[in-house]
């Protein structure tokens, strides 16, 4: 295996394509964005530099995995001959699903399909295909160049190959895979949203500032990051999507996502991505940002 696809540029997409590239394969960067190509590649450049200056990894190497990058910007062209498809667009079940039913008109026969998918079933996802014991979850975790976790998710249909090849890549990658089930969130998501929410109906009620969670978390509780801090990086209509997710999943409402997340996504502060969020990133700052209307009323 040494032909890789990736579907999406954007920050997990370029991280994955970095990532497989930077341990020698050959990767196929797809997106219907040149402009988004662009964007990724810069991103990737960037990282590199920042990986060369920190003696990471040498001047070489750094050639060598933009070398083993090319970009597409037509599904078709860019999966011809590939022995694996890693999908990382947009937490959107509707796209995802369109998605797989082409890569799996126009893969190969023998080409694994996995989604980076966060939250989103496998096994429905390999439903919408003539291959489901191909189809596999492969959940890297943000700066992907950087955190050992890969979340490899197994659907209902997924074979026991498939999952061994995936698991043993995973390793050759410099990651430390852990096989789950495919239930609504798995496992991360299952135990880091719940968390996030309830930080944020903490905030909704006044029990306490942005500032004031974000600490007793990172000094109570050793997280090398506050819960709306973290929502702000993941980006928070990411995390309403996989609320609604586990919410849709399970049926149970303490997955219903908090009012003030929801308004916050509406008004399009979506965190880093946006510029603010919890925290005002417009000028390289990381001031307190919530605006009163958007608080549960007092009383």
């Amino acid at each position: 295996m040494k032909n890789i696809a990736v579907i999406g540029a954007g920050t997990m997409g370029n991280g994955i394509a970095h990532t497989f590239a930077q341990f020698g394969y050959q990767v196929h960067l797809i997106d219907v964005s040149g402009n988004a190509l662009e964007k990724g590649m810069a991103t990737i450049t960037s990282n590199l530099d920042r990986m060369v200056t920190k003696e990471q990894i040498s001047a070489e190497l750094k050639q060598q995995t933009l070398q083993n990058i090319t970009t597409f910007t037509v599904v078709k062209d860019g999966v011809t001959n590939v022995d694996l498809v890693v999908e990382a667009a947009t937490e959107n079940v509707d796209l995802k699903l369109k998605i797989f039913k082409e890569l799996d008109e126009v893969c190969a026969e023998h080409t694994i399909l996995a989604s980076n998918t966060s939250s989103i079933s496998i096994t429905k996802i390999g439903a919408v295909t003539n291959r489901p014991e191909k189809i596999i979850g492969m959940h890297f975790m943000n700066p992907v160049p950087i955190m050992k976790l890969a979340e490899i998710i197994r659907g209902y249909s997924t074979s026991d190959e498939v999952t061994n090849t995936i698991m043993d890549l995973s390793k050759k990658l410099n990651k430390v895979p852990v096989e789950v089930n495919d239930y609504p969130g798995f496992v991360a998501n299952r135990i880091l949203m719940p968390m996030i929410n309830e930080a944020i109906y903490s905030l909704y009620e006044g029990v306490a500032g942005v500032y004031e969670i974000d600490t007793v978390m990172r000094l109570g509780m050793a997280h090398p990051m506050g819960p709306l801090q973290l929502a702000d990086f993941i980006g928070l209509d990411v995390c309403l999507s996989i609320l609604k997710v586990l919410h849709d999943g399970f049926g149970n409402p303490k997955y219903a996502p908090c009012p003030l997340l929801v308004n916050m996504v509406t008004a399009e502060k979506l965190g880093v991505k946006s510029g603010e969020g919890f925290y005002d990133y417009a000028n390289g700052k990381k001031a307190e940002f919530i605006s009163k209307q958007f608080l549960k009323p007092r009383g």
